[in-house]
C-alpha cells in the first residue's frame, strides 16, 4: 500500500496521508481549507511496515481503506509545571 505524505503549511505537525499523490478527491473541502495547500513530504509504503513514529499504523491503514485520507495531528503539548503541581498537590490558578 503506497502512500502519499504531506505537511500542513498552516498547523504545525500535521500530516495528511492520501492513497494516491496528488489526489485529494476524498478529502473533505473543509478539511483542505484548514489544512492548506498539502507540502509532499515523502512516499511511503505501508505494507512493508509494521509500525509509524507517531501514528498507529493499524489505524492509517483502516482510515486510507474506509475514508482516502488520514489525518495526524501534533501530539498533545505537555504542561510540565502543571504536572508538577499536580504530584505537589498544588491547586491551579
Amino acid at each position: 500500500m503506497l502512500t502519499a505524505v504531506y505537511r500542513s503549511p498552516k498547523k504545525e505537525q500535521t500530516y495528511l496521508f492520501v492513497e494516491k499523490r496528488d489526489d485529494f478527491s476524498r478529502v473533505p473541502d473543509a478539511l483542505l481549507a484548514k489544512f492548506g495547500t498539502p507540502q509532499l513530504v515523502t512516499m511511503v509504503n505501508l505494507a512493508n511496515r509494521d509500525k509509524l513514529a507517531l501514528a498507529d499504523i493499524d489505524k492509517v491503514k483502516t482510515n486510507l481503506t474506509e475514508q482516502g485520507f488520514y489525518l495526524q495531528l501534533p501530539p498533545p503539548k505537555e504542561d510540565l509545571l502543571a504536572d508538577h503541581k499536580k504530584q505537589l498537590g498544588i491547586e491551579q490558578d
